[in-house]
């Protein structure tokens, strides 16, 4: 929910909606945001266990998931520990293979490895990017907002990942695209990126000559 309403707003403002039309609605989910998460009492908990993982009410609780991924971090320092040679994905981190891929690559391949991945990503996203706006410049406005939305999907599913994987953000439960295991993750990104690569293609071929009839 986060994500796709992070890529409707995303788009609201990038096709010309009014400013205070945008940050009314802006406002409205913030607050339906604030209210959904403090109906449950486990997502409170979740939210307190984020602010202070380290808690001992928290470390061994709804902290464990947090504390375990900071230890894979910890472990992995400059040049990690080598491919395959993880300890934390040994069921010490739960979920190492999906939402906290991220921790166990970092604790296997050090602080290099996680910008290498990272930078990946971020050229992957540069590319959209850049697919969507020479679709804009070329008038094909509606396959540009196409990127556009794609491009956002991607990149707030990187950012809300790493951000819960090194503590910036409370855990949400979401992939890495590419990185997570998962088939219909990878489906997805993958007919993400296919549409990304007909978007280019159809803005990069010459458009036919109209032909204009005086009779």
């Amino acid at each position: 929910v986060v994500v796709l309403m992070g890529a409707v707003l995303t788009q609201l403002f990038l096709g010309g909606v009014k400013a205070g039309q945008f940050f009314l609605t802006l406002i409205i989910t913030v607050i339906a945001s604030a209210l959904a998460l403090s109906a449950e009492s486990y997502r409170v908990e979740r939210l307190m266990a984020y602010l202070d993982p380290w808690n001992p009410e928290h470390v061994y609780g709804t902290g464990y998931q947090l504390t375990q991924s900071l230890i894979a971090f910890g472990r992995g320092e400059w040049l990690g520990v080598g491919l395959g040679d993880s300890v934390q994905k040994l069921f010490y981190l739960p979920e190492a293979h999906t939402d906290f891929v991220f921790a166990i690559w970092a604790e296997e391949t050090g602080l290099i490895g996680a910008v290498a991945a990272l930078g990946l990503l971020v050229w992957l996203l540069g590319r959209i990017w850049s697919v969507a706006w020479r679709a804009q410049q070329n008038g094909h406005l509606y396959a540009a907002y196409i990127a556009i939305g794609i491009a956002t999907l991607f990149g707030l599913q990187v950012l809300i990942n790493v951000g819960v994987n090194i503590g910036l953000l409370p855990t949400k439960g979401l992939t890495l695209p590419f990185y997570s295991y998962g088939g219909s993750s990878l489906l997805v990104c993958c007919a993400m990126v296919g549409i990304v690569v007909r978007i280019a293609y159809e803005t990069a071929a010459p458009q036919p000559a109209t032909e204009v009839s005086y009779a």
